[in-house]
């Protein structure tokens, strides 16, 4: 008879998969779709995964990445890095190849792991696109000029493809290493060691890579199950994508708790709601109402198709909240604040909170989180009631930003508390809620946007001098991208032009909905007045009666 390994509170992600596997072997842990996978399933297959990785030649605290669609896969990799010491680092599958040079390079990522089709998209091709010698290499093993850290690309098939290691050679490659060379990388990873690395926009024109802590998705997981009143008998749902920090964050506290993730896939508000009926979730996860409308308002729903949800949790203005109640009456609806940084979560309201309080604010400190609020200017901390710079420190945040000291001696005081660069609201009762951005930020349907970016990619177009980009209200999205831009002296190009240069090269959310051309900009001594390009957009849009910008297409016609 086998020995059952005896087991503590396990707080590293390789051992948190392998408890469970050990507990509910025969219990579904994760659903994409239709794709049905045991807690015994996600834990053997990351174990693959660890191996394949080891025979790469991964070492702990190696960046791993992966560019795919929502599948189990980006699952079974971040949990197979995790098992080996090594860094998951999720990429942003809307990236176009200037961002995706950007975060590859700055992650220094050993491996890659992409496919060739999913949801009409081809991966592969974007990443040969972005680094053009992986196609010339007469070797899997890569020597790029661009990207020297980088030694391999997995594409989740088995056709054969110049400089690329297919499925068939990643099984192959993991034949050769042991079940006990797993176990003895996995009782060396530590828990205060990085497992994931999440990219979110910064305020220069270079990402940012958050470094998240096995730890710290641990005690998310306790504070979520605490505050939410998780359990194994859950079946949680989530639309978010798995490079998102709510995506990652959810589906690991889902495993924390025991219970059953369940999650559409490439999104499709009938696939959502009929996923949510059929499968019978208790607890919805959308964050987001760019996700949740479309399934409140689908023409397929009936009042029973939410009915069995015990409670959900979406941000928005409070009307929008109290219609998203409306549509769940039994189904306490949440309100939440979150940044990258806090492991998803800095506040999030309690289940017994008056109604109109979870509308209108953003919830209590998730436990073991300090808040302070501080005068922006002076740094001087005020009391609670008062209206200033959220700082916060706590066992589920992130450890700094990946390769940025420099960053990282700023954003940090000598206590460790972090200045997150966003006005809160801290009520007599603790209560934290968004009020806006100090940081040149924009959020776009739940994606962090800095403006700094996109101004960066648009002064490479030849005609443009100066380019100022500024949030426009928008019903759909919240805001999305405006961009202001006085052109080169003699050039000329019109708002079409400027919007097909974005096409192919950035994420369709960054790309500017609305362009104006300009010739002086407001000024405030030698800083131009981005709060009155702000205001003279939204006081254009108003005056024309335009609530939403059109969609955009991700390629030119």
């Amino acid at each position: 008879m086998d020995e059952k390994r005896s087991w503590i509170n396990a707080t590293t992600l390789g051992d948190l998969i392998d408890m469970k596997a050990d507990l509910h072997p025969d219990k579904e842990a994760i659903v994409f779709r239709d794709e049905r996978h045991t807690y015994s399933d996600i834990a053997r297959e990351s174990a693959q995964i660890s191996k394949s990785l080891l025979a790469l030649g991964v070492e702990p605290g190696d960046r791993i990445g992966y560019f795919l669609g929502e599948s189990v896969e980006t699952v079974l990799i971040m949990l197979g890095a995790a098992k080996i010491g090594a860094i998951c680092a999720p990429i942003n599958s809307r990236f176009k190849p200037r961002e995706l040079r950007q975060v590859i390079v700055h992650a220094g990522m050993k491996v890659v792991f992409t496919t060739a089709s999913d949801a009409g998209t081809d991966f592969n091709e974007l990443i040969q696109r972005t680094f053009p010698q992986i196609a010339e290499s007469e070797s899997s093993s890569l020597s790029l000029e661009d990207a020297p850290e980088l030694q391999t690309v997995v594409v989740m098939d088995d056709i054969e493809r110049p400089g690329t290691v297919n499925l068939t050679e990643l099984d192959r490659l993991a034949q050769s290493v042991s079940d006990e060379e797993i176990l003895f990388r996995q009782s060396g990873v530590r828990v205060r060691e990085t497992a994931i690395i999440m990219y979110t926009s910064g305020t220069t024109a270079m990402p940012k890579g958050a470094m998240l802590s096995h730890e710290a998705f641990s005690r998310y997981g306790i504070s979520l199950q605490e505050r939410m009143l998780l359990n194994e008998d859950d079946k949680i749902w989530s639309a978010l994508p798995m490079f998102h920090i709510g995506g990652v964050a959810f589906m690991l506290a889902s495993i924390f708790v025991g219970g059953t993730y369940f999650h559409t896939g490439h999104f499709d508000p009938g696939v959502a709601l009929a996923q949510i009926r059929d499968e019978r979730c208790t607890v919805a996860l959308p964050a987001f109402e760019t996700i949740w409308l479309p399934i409140i308002s689908h023409q397929d729903r009936s009042d029973n198709d939410l009915a069995s949800l015990r409670t959900l949790m979406c941000v928005g203005v409070p009307e929008r909240l109290r219609e998203f109640q409306r549509a769940t009456p039994d189904a306490p609806l949440l309100n939440a604040c979150g940044q990258t940084e806090a492991c998803a979560f800095l506040g999030l309201s309690e289940l017994n909170d008056d109604p109109e309080l979870r509308f209108t604010k953003g919830g209590f400190p998730m436990p073991g989180l300090e808040i302070e609020v501080h005068d922006p200017e002076t740094e001087e901390a005020l009391p609670f009631g008062s209206v200033g710079e959220l700082w916060y420190r706590g066992p589920a945040m992130f450890d700094g930003y990946f390769r940025d000291q420099e960053l990282n001696e700023t954003v940090f005081d000598e206590r460790g508390f972090f200045r997150t660069g966003d006005i809160c609201e801290i009520d007599l009762d603790g209560r934290v809620t968004f009020i806006s951005r100090l940081k040149d930020m924009l959020k776009v349907g739940g994606e962090n946007v800095a403006a700094a970016e996109v101004e960066g990619y648009l002064l490479t177009h030849p005609a443009v001098a100066m380019a100022q980009v500024v949030a426009a209200p928008d019903e759909r999205y919240v805001e999305v991208p405006a961009a202001y831009i006085q052109l080169n002296p003699g050039a000329e190009a019109t708002e079409a032009e400027i919007i097909d240069f974005c096409r192919d090269e950035i994420a369709t959310f960054r790309i500017p909905r609305y362009v104006r051309f300009v010739d002086d900009w407001p000024m405030s001594g030698t800083k131009i007045q981005k709060f009155a390009l702000r205001e003279r957009i939204a006081e254009e849009l108003k005056d024309k009666g335009i609530k939403s910008a059109e969609k955009m297409s991700s390629s030119k016609d």
